[in-house]
């Protein structure tokens, strides 16, 4: 997290270009230098000449502001790391529906399933189905099947 005050680092990228294009250098050395398109360089200084430096200023998102708190996500994702065992379900696989009733009991927001997935995608989680493995799997015998036998199956 950057202290408040400080630039971003596209903001910085924006200053750059604008120093750049100043000292008389030509957009598209600027737009690699920088590394942007060509477009977005010219946007910059035209923002940059209509504003000054608060045109290079990110903008806010626009858009519905979050259900969800700012402390309540890693709330969350502390829960889901503990499993669905230590939630109270009888199997140790969470589902999106799990996960919305998770929420709704312990942030009191109700989410459809198919925006818990969204939700999770923005938390940095992945979408994982576990592997069903035979008991009585030998890792040793894959393992050297795949560097001995494999490469005289396997075409050419």
């Amino acid at each position: 997290m950057r202290p408040p005050g400080s630039p971003s680092q596209l903001e910085r990228r924006r200053r750059r270009a604008v120093q750049l294009r100043k000292r008389g250098v030509t957009t598209s050395a600027i737009a690699e230098q920088v590394g942007c398109s060509h477009s977005s360089v010219v946007r910059w200084h035209q923002a940059y000449k209509r504003e000054g430096l608060p045109g290079l200023a990110p903008k806010s998102i626009p858009g519905r502001p979050p259900k969800l708190a700012p402390r309540q996500p890693p709330r969350l994702v502390r829960t889901l790391v503990k499993g669905p065992l230590a939630a109270g379900y009888s199997t140790d696989l969470w589902t999106l529906d799990r996960i919305a009733h998770v929420i709704q009991q312990q942030c009191g927001v109700r989410y459809h399933p198919c925006h818990v997935w969204k939700l999770l995608r923005q938390l940095g989680w992945s979408c994982q189905k576990p592997e069903r493995r035979a008991l009585q799997r030998n890792e040793r015998a894959i393992a050297y099947w795949r560097r001995t036998v494999w490469p005289h199956i396997k075409k050419g």
